[in-house]
């Protein structure tokens, strides 16, 4: 059996919303659409991890940004974590002369 050293860190939905600059209906809304994915605590809260403040940043990016409507965003997500996927297999291969 193994145990953490270091307890998680979980943001509330209210504090969460105040580290993202975001309404807490829009981090709902965010969540209802997929494109936020939270846990729930013992009391059914939902619950961030600090790590999904950036993940707010890219969405809020690629909405304001690009005028990407919420409902393509995952799409759009999706497409560039692939594409990061393939340039680090990429980086990983031998080089051919």
């Amino acid at each position: 059996m193994s145990y953490a050293l270091v307890r998680p860190v979980w943001l509330g939905l209210e504090t969460y919303a105040r580290a993202t600059g975001l309404h807490p209906q829009a981090v709902r809304r965010l969540v209802a659409l997929g494109l936020l994915e939270p846990v729930r605590n013992a009391r059914g809260e939902l619950c961030f991890t600090p790590a999904q403040v950036a993940e707010a940043g890219r969405i809020q990016r690629l909405h304001e940004g690009l005028s990407i409507n919420y409902a393509a965003i995952g799409v759009v997500i999706d497409l560039l974590d692939r594409i990061g996927e393939l340039e680090a297999a990429l980086r990983d291969l031998p080089r051919q002369r």
